[in-house]
């Protein structure tokens, strides 16, 4: 399994990103496309706009979001093996998101979800 991480899309793109996947729904408000050095927007794997607004980025209801959020990728196969096929590659792969709460967002919920289901 190559390696995930995870990155804020407004922070300077770097060596080690390897592929620069944007996994929100909405382009990141303010940000130029021309330059911004993003391989793929896979924002199907982005969650619903119900579960985003519910969510709201509030840190009390990230578990029942994560739950959520989970339930929402088990039903979306064709996005979520389009990541693991790009994991398993020699390259990494970095998750972009646009949040500024960097503990508690769709990204890390992603990768959490990718990194049990991966291997």
């Amino acid at each position: 399994m190559g390696t995930l991480r995870i990155k804020r899309v407004y922070d300077p793109p770097s060596r080690g990103d390897g592929r620069r996947v944007l996994v929100d729904r909405l382009w990141p408000r303010g940000f130029k496309r021309e330059g911004a050095r993003i391989d793929l927007w896979l924002k199907e794997v982005a969650p619903s706009a119900e579960l985003r607004r519910w969510f709201n980025h509030d840190p009390a209801r990230w578990s029942e979001f994560q739950k959520r959020y989970r339930a929402e990728l088990r039903g979306n196969t064709d996005s979520v093996e389009t990541l693991r096929d790009l994991i398993r590659g020699a390259r990494p792969v970095t998750l972009l998101f646009a949040a500024k709460d960097a503990e508690h967002n769709n990204a890390v919920a992603l990768r959490n979800h990718l990194s049990a289901k991966v291997g």
